[in-house]
């Protein structure tokens, strides 16, 4: 592979540590590495709790959003259409998704128009979702002259922290009790989406006459500041039927099964006055979803088109890395050449995502980043786990400078990778920030996950076969030794 030397960054970063190497070793020879300290990561768990008791403290989650009006969604939309169109430009080829999002965006303004309203039904599995729609549908939506659609939402997109509910004006939450830490989250969520949202206790006859009103008020306790009491609702669209006893005046007893009828009216009249009162606001927000949905959608595809280009530069990246680390046997200028790679490799994936760092910034991020992973342990559990799988290799066994070549190309392939996922999860500015800053605490976090996702055995084995690969080719005559005996 052709080694990209062009960038002064890197001429100057690695030819000032050939400088120091040749200046050190007529003095004495290198010093070997110490012995290696494992570094242990411990990895917590959490399960899930249940709002079993009277009088649980609410989880605190943010507070309900502010409300929205015409002129912050036709601000949402305009502003969408302008990144989708200036991410369109900005690709090299043109994208038909991207094109598609454009047309999408551009229909968005006839649908605040829109008289039409749409209603999901969401829950856990066995709440009586399925019950609750037949009744509504031919009990309620009948005698409707707007146009409704009631849509139910299968148990399986609670998975999500967020169901796909864009589209839903209204969301009837049916439960079947108190909420579980998972529901709530899904709740709240929801209303932080700007959704409108209405609590649907159902099964409520199947507790006792007493328990009802206490469990009503436990709901409304613990959406205190999420749900306006008057949004939780407490229903029985399909009640267990109930047995009649009748004595006969011939001393015989009688029993049958008794079917009742459902317990509607009040989440039915206050649908009736969402739907009639609330129209205008629910197609605000449905629309202002709409929106930011879009700009979502091309946030994914543009990053999926940068990371393309961005994937090819790391590896490039990687082995000028371990090449220069080969070349100077003394550690601290191993960290002296391999920052200098960093540096300009923070510059070249800073161009793909829109921020154009300094030399100077460069840097300063390569320098923290390799301050960074040596705090945290990258360096030796990285040098002491492929230093092994190198030794097991039965194709070959790689010599002490190779070896920290290798440790040297995974070091660099994981702060590349770690930048990726950094400025993927930053919002797109519509003009690229001519100074940017990082969140060094968002960024440490990202290395720690990036390492330990690639930590694993299979994608660690991959990558020495690569090195092996690359080195064989690179230095065969001079760096490859014999076979190991075993």
């Amino acid at each position: 592979m052709a080694v990209k030397l062009e960038r002064p960054i890197l001429m100057g970063g690695i030819g000032l540590s050939l400088g120091l190497w040749l200046l050190q070793s007529l003095q004495h020879s290198a010093s070997e590495f110490g012995q290696m300290m494992l570094f242990s990561l411990a990895l917590g768990s959490a399960g899930l709790w249940w709002w079993k008791q009277q009088g649980t403290e609410p989880l605190q989650l943010s507070p309900p959003p502010e409300s929205l009006n015409q002129d912050l969604v036709e601000k949402a939309i305009a502003q969408t259409q302008a990144l989708i169109q200036r991410l369109a430009t900005e690709t090299a080829t043109q994208d038909s998704r991207l094109e598609a999002l454009q047309q999408q965006t551009e229909q968005l303004k006839t649908h605040l128009q829109r008289t039409n309203l749409n209603i999901a039904l969401v829950g856990n599995k066995g709440v009586g979702k399925t019950a609750l729609l037949q009744r509504l549908q031919s009990d309620w939506l009948t005698q409707q002259s707007q146009t409704l659609s009631l849509t139910e939402v299968s148990a399986t997109d609670l998975n999500s922290p967020i169901p796909n509910l864009t589209t839903a004006d209204v969301v009837l939450f049916v439960t079947g009790g108190d909420l579980t830490d998972p529901e709530f989250k899904i709740l709240s969520g929801l209303v932080a989406n700007y959704h409108r949202v209405i609590l649907v206790w159902n099964k409520q006859d199947q507790y006792l006459v007493g328990d009802q009103p206490v469990i009503l008020q436990q709901l409304k306790t613990t959406l205190t500041g999420v749900l306006s009491s008057d949004d939780i609702i407490a229903i029985a669209a399909s009640p267990n039927p109930v047995k009649v006893r009748q004595h006969q005046e011939d001393g015989t007893v009688q029993e049958w099964l008794e079917a009742q009828s459902p317990i509607l009216d009040l989440l039915t009249k206050h649908l009736d006055f969402i739907v009639s009162q609330e129209q205008q606001a629910l197609v605000l927000a449905t629309t202002y979803r709409e929106a930011l949905g879009l700009r979502q959608e091309a946030k994914e595809i543009v990053n999926q088109l940068r990371r393309e280009q961005a994937l090819p530069l790391i590896e490039q990246y990687q082995w000028i890395a371990a090449a220069a680390t080969v070349a100077n046997p003394v550690p601290a200028l191993d960290m002296l050449a391999t920052a200098a790679v960093n540096a300009q490799l923070v510059m070249d994936l800073g161009a793909i995502y829109q921020q154009k760092f300094s030399l100077q910034q460069g840097q300063e991020v390569a320098t923290t980043i390799s301050t960074q992973m040596l705090k945290l342990g990258f360096v030796e559990i990285s040098t002491q786990t492929l230093t092994s799988l190198l030794k097991s290799n039965t194709v070959t066994f790689i010599a002490g400078s190779l070896v920290q070549g290798v440790s040297a190309a995974y070091l660099t392939r994981i702060a590349g990778l770690s930048l990726i996922e950094y400025f993927q999860a930053q919002d797109i500015q519509l003009e690229a920030p001519e100074n940017p800053s990082l969140n060094w605490d968002n960024l440490k976090k990202t290395l720690q996950t990036v390492f330990q996702q690639n930590q694993q055995a299979s994608l660690l084995q991959s990558f020495v076969t690569q090195a092996i690969n690359y080195f064989t080719v690179q230095f065969k005559p001079k760096q490859t030794v014999e076979s190991s005996v075993s």
